[in-house]
């Protein structure tokens, strides 16, 4: 017998978890790689893994963890063939800075920052990404990468200082010493 979920079959709770879910896995994507078709095929990807495997992934105590770890597993492993070819990810350089009072500023600044995010190390940017465009504390970067939390609070801190030495100052006059990501 074995069907869980009051008999429902093991694809209708993947189909749910892909309605819920699927937005907020390709956010997670697009700053990890910063182009919109490379994360559109991370998180295809990492459903289909997710999928085949999905009694065992629906049984783990977070589901969204475990499709978050192949998606960031598959975003590094992008990287690395990426950079084996000595090719640099990145975007387009924004020619002068915008006003934050304009709404396509506001784009424009948002690509200023993928953009900063795309030029840390691979492990240093899941890092940055999983904690503050996820949310998640150090213990759940820690699981979910596969480190220690003392490595996550260090990676963490060298990439807020890149960071902020790659974009001093915003448009706003908010100085370059004031938290990114909000208060933590």
């Amino acid at each position: 017998m074995g069907l869980r979920r009051s008999g429902r079959s093991p694809g209708v709770g993947f189909a749910e978890f892909v309605a819920q879910r699927s937005a907020a896995l390709f956010r997670t994507a697009y700053v990890l790689t910063g182009d919109v078709h490379a994360a559109e095929d991370l998180v295809q990807e990492a459903l289909e893994r997710a999928c085949r495997h999905w009694r065992r992934v629906a049984a783990a105590d977070s589901p969204e963890a475990y499709v978050r770890r192949v998606l960031v597993n598959l975003a590094n492993d992008r990287w690395r063939r990426r950079s084996r070819r000595a090719e640099r990810p990145g975007l387009s350089g924004v020619a002068e800075p915008a006003d934050p009072r304009d709404g396509f500023g506001q784009v424009e600044l948002r690509g200023e920052l993928v953009g900063a995010l795309l030029a840390l190390p691979m492990g240093m940017r899941s890092v940055v990404v999983l904690h503050y465009l996820d949310d998640l504390d150090t213990g759940q970067v820690a699981d979910a990468l596969g480190i220690s939390p003392s490595a996550v609070r260090s990676q963490l801190a060298r990439g807020l200082a890149k960071l902020r030495e790659s974009i001093p100052e915003d448009t706003a006059g908010r100085p370059a010493s004031a938290p990114l990501g909000g208060a933590r």
